[in-house]
């Protein structure tokens, strides 16, 4: 806004008042001075902003730029030595001097608007304010009006004036624009899920520095809501769950920032709440000491804090990453270590019964480590590999560094594990490599007429954490068969009358209480398990995926696997390629912390609860998402909130490091800017997990109900909160537009396979599809619950083409098959798996060009390898797949499945269940859906 200065009429002058901080006019002619503005009308109420403008320029001290700060400088933003605003500017427009009144030799105080005392505004508007405000200027963002929109009268309205008047938001900083859409007369669009969450709108200052990357990324650390409501009956009563979704160790794309690393291990810390400084503190005593940003203790600043190692001479110290970026990486001092940085140990347990050799299995993954040994972290050449191969008994390989040689060692009483030789069965990856090649070049052989039907993987597993359990690492376990000997065997309780019954859930929980308590010694020792799953039969994933869930690993799901087809082979070897490449956070712990008032209440993901809010983490795999409930405990006064996750663990290459991810985000007292502020992606992750987790303490249909019934919720609020219809019936059904595809987000999780209702659903591949629902980042985990699906024979003609951004990719096409044409070509794609849909009516040429086969009748149906062909529409076809494998981060590999609209109906029915808005089986329609929700919310259901 334009300085009152610049805005007085003739004969006037204006001179600021450094004790009331304000400025006094003065009428030249006669010298009358007053301390309204002349422009105003006598007595009227003044506007608070030209009360509480910044002093001149001349009047502003300016620092030599030293290591001493002046006292004050950065207080500037909060006022005086306390954390809360300066009481002085949260008065009304008369002059309390008393109030104002500085100590004496305190520092000019500067004012920023964003900054106003907490009820400031409250209070002017009680005192007459009027509600019209002059048009504000770019100056002062806090103030800027939005635009007006034509909105129905009543409650909506009434919320809206209140945003724009600034009441909601307690740092003054711009207020949320609530739009309501209609979800009856609005249908989905896929592209709303590919827009960034809604905008965090800090108040001014709230960052001690102007860096763009002071707000960790969404990838990295986002919240359901991006505004804190101030209570808890605020909250409960906007009904929408209030959750973090954490991936703190994200890989890095091509284009991505990669994480700063603060070398000199100079870490400061709050001695109270132990936060790790960060861009959201304030500096206080001239610099010297620095106020934390989530309790409000003060803190010595360490000495060493603003000296340049690197250079041996006094540093800047705004130019540290943990003052410029909310995702940074600590080199930590020998004061974080229990023990020396463990090497990276890697133990595979191959399975080489006569079923996984008869698979292919043993040729492919012994073949893939061998190509892949070069990849495998081994940056400082201390990396650890054994092998052990299992059937009924157990084949140790013993391995002599220098040598090429390498001789077998059988166990066969699997009751009593023991290690047949002290040394040489864990080896050095680089002292023993040429053994190591020599010998995974010949396991396969070994076994290839190996007819021994059975497994003893609990026994095989004892032996692996007898092998490395004083170091830690990971074992990475390759099975093709239910475990039948020994610890840990597994009967087939595949029941088909359980499933789509209430039984059901019991299929989906461990049969055995032996991989709990293994996984819980396996925790403890730093070793994590990685389960690679292949059998034709029944393996009992439900059970198996215990040992990943509690020790931090993953699952990877191979059914029927056979490498005698290229596509099952290449999945396979491509994803334990990236797996084996992958550099792993090793025996890492996580904490997450939050402002004054905010406690985390229950966790979700791989990891073991250590303590209240310890999780134990032995080996962390890029791209594991995790989500943390978050509850209001105290009323919040704070005008903003900060959200700090620290994770401490060791680099593959044997550096102990903390990686930290901080958010900040407003706090608000007004329910329409909780509802403007909803990340809808967010939510759905976190439903996603919730719905699992209940589906296993409770049931599967106690799952799905959930589900319906929080969708209920968040409507039924929404409409009595925010629409003229209040509590009675209405003939729309409302919601937020920055909401409007959680119903179908609410669907899609629904008709998933890990909990959708369903007879014909194996316990395996729900299994499988419940890990994933707990385990996949937001950006693969959309897509799996809400498919894309591209229509390819009448795309644009720059799509598939190289652009700006890398390919270009089709328009997306809502999720029904009314989009299906009997003459088109279409890609559906859940981020796991692809489907090229081809129309029974396809013309001859585009078969041709895209399959190399004269007509629809030659072409096959089933997983298949696109040739790339010399014609244009083959070249563009072949750069989308390839697109959409490359495009998420995680090792996933998708397959390609042609299915002819006329072909084999399991599975076009599995094509088809992709597209979610189209009823199928019991399960609603996405129309059916909403009107489901519309007589539910309206009471009709009720009955």
């Amino acid at each position: 806004m334009a300085s009152p200065v610049q805005q007085l009429p003739p004969g006037w002058a204006a001179e600021w008042d450094a004790t009331n901080q304000r400025y006094l006019f003065i009428e030249q002619a006669s010298g009358r001075a007053q301390w309204e503005h002349p422009m105003q009308a006598p007595g009227a109420p003044m506007d608070p902003r030209s009360a509480s403008v910044s002093p001149p320029p001349a009047g502003a001290v300016h620092h030599a730029k030293r290591r001493q700060y002046a006292a004050g400088q950065t207080q500037a933003y909060y006022g005086g030595d306390s954390i809360g605003p300066d009481p002085g500017y949260s008065a009304a427009a008369a002059p309390q001097p008393q109030a104002q009144l500085q100590q004496p030799g305190a520092p000019q105080q500067l004012f920023t608007p964003g900054l106003a005392g907490e009820n400031q505004f409250a209070a002017q508007q009680a005192g007459g304010q009027p509600s019209y405000f002059p048009p504000p200027q770019q100056e002062y963002p806090g103030y800027a009006q939005q635009p007006q929109q034509q909105q129905q009268p009543g409650a909506n309205q009434l919320a809206d004036q209140f945003g724009q008047m600034n009441m909601g938001m307690q740092g003054g900083q711009k207020p949320f624009q609530l739009y309501t859409t209609n979800l009856l007369t609005s249908p989905p669009d896929p592209r709303e899920l590919y827009r960034p969450p809604p905008e965090v709108r800090l108040p001014p200052g709230a960052s001690i520095t102007q860096s763009p990357y002071a707000q960790a990324d969404a990838s990295y650390q986002r919240s359901t809501l991006n505004a804190i409501p101030t209570t808890h009956s605020l909250l409960n009563k906007s009904k929408i769950p209030l959750a973090l979704i954490l991936t703190p160790y994200r890989s890095l794309k091509e284009g991505d920032e990669p994480v700063p690393v603060v070398a000199d291990t100079v870490i400061a810390r709050c001695r109270r709440c132990r936060t790790y400084i960060n861009p959201y503190v304030t500096f206080i005593d001239g610099g010297n000491r620095w106020r934390c940003c989530v309790c409000g203790m003060s803190n010595e600043l360490p000495q060493l804090f603003d000296w340049d190692a690197v250079r041996n001479q006094p540093g800047d110290r705004w130019a540290r990453a943990e003052l410029n970026h909310a995702v940074v990486e600590f080199v930590a001092p020998t004061e974080y270590m229990v023990r020396p940085p463990q090497p990276a140990v890697y133990v595979f347990l191959i399975d080489v019964s006569h079923s996984a050799v008869q698979s292919g299995m043993v040729a492919t993954a012994t073949r893939t480590i061998l190509e892949n040994l070069d990849r495998i972290p081994n940056e400082d050449q201390r990396t650890k590999v054994a092998i052990i191969a299992f059937d009924v008994s157990l084949y140790f390989f013993s391995m002599i560094p220098g040598s090429a040689d390498s001789s077998m060692l059988v166990v066969s009483d699997v009751d009593d594990v023991f290690l047949p030789k002290p040394t040489d069965l864990l080896v050095n990856l680089h002292e023993s490599r040429a053994a190591l090649e020599q010998l995974l070049g010949r396991i396969n052989d070994m076994f290839q007429d190996n007819h021994i039907i059975g497994s003893a993987l609990g026994p095989a597993l004892q032996a692996g954490f007898k092998l490395m359990s004083p170091i830690g690492g990971e074992i990475v376990v390759l099975s093709s068969s239910l475990p039948s000997v020994g610890a840990g065997a597994l009967k087939n309780r595949e029941d088909p009358k359980a499933l789509g019954t209430s039984k059901e859930s019991q299929l989906l929980q461990a049969a055995s209480p032996f991989y709990k308590t293994f996984a819980i010694e396996c925790s403890r020792a730093q070793v994590s398990v990685t389960m690679f799953l292949f059998s034709a039969a029944y393996q009992d994933v439900a059970t198996l995926a215990c040992l990943p869930h509690y020790t931090s690993g993953q699952t990877y799901f191979y059914p029927a696997f056979n490498a005698s087809r290229t596509e099952d082979a290449v999945k396979f070897a491509h994803e334990f390629g990236e797996v084996l490449a992958m550099p792993i956070m090793l025996e890492a712990i996580m904490r997450v912390r939050a402002s004054k008032g905010l406690r985390m209440a229950s966790f979700h993901g791989n990891f073991f609860v250590r303590s209240t809010d310890l999780l134990a983490m032995p080996a962390v795999p890029h791209d594991q998402s995790y989500a943390v409930e978050v509850q209001i405990e105290d009323n919040i006064t704070a005008p903003f909130v900060v959200f700090q996750t620290a994770v401490l663990h060791t680099t593959c290459f044997g550096e102990r490091r903390i990686r930290v991810v901080t958010t900040a985000l407003p706090t608000t007292n007004n329910l329409s800017e909780v509802f403007a502020s909803a990340d809808q992606v967010a939510l759905a992750t976190l439903l996603a997990n919730k719905a699992v987790e209940r589906s296993l303490t409770h049931k599967l249909e106690d799952s799905r109900d959930a589900l319906f019934n929080k969708m209920v919720e968040i409507l039924t609020s929404y409409k009595s909160s925010m629409t003229a219809a209040g509590a009675g019936a209405s003939a729309q059904l409302a919601i937020c537009d920055n909401m409007k595809m959680l119903p179908v987000l609410v669907l899609g999780l629904l008709k998933n396979v890990g909990i959708r209702q369903s007879a014909q659903i194996p316990p395996d591949l729900r299994a499988y599809a419940q890990a994933l629902l707990t385990t996949l980042p937001s950006q693969r985990l959309i897509p799996y619950i809400y498919p894309n699906f591209y229509s390819l024979h009448n795309m644009p003609p720059e799509c598939g083409t190289m652009g700006e951004h890398g390919i270009i990719m089709p328009p997306s096409l809502p999720l029904t098959s009314e989009r299906l044409e009997r003459h088109g070509l279409f890609l559906i794609e859940d981020g796991q798996t692809m489907f090229l849909w081809v129309g029974r009516d396809s013309v001859p040429q585009l078969i041709v060009d895209v399959f190399n086969l004269p007509n629809y009748e030659t072409l096959r149906g089933g997983k298949t390898t696109l040739s790339l062909l010399d014609n244009p529409f083959s070249q563009r076809i072949n750069a989308i797949v390839e697109k959409t494998r490359e495009m998420r981060r995680g090792p996933y590999y998708q397959q390609l499945y042609v299915v002819k609209e006329d072909g084999e109906p399991p599975l076009r029915l599995w094509a088809l269940s992709c597209l979610i808005q189209d009823r199928a089986d019991v399960l609603p329609s996405y129309q059916q859906f909403i009107s489901q929700l519309k007589d539910k919310v309206n009471g009709a259901g009720s009955y």
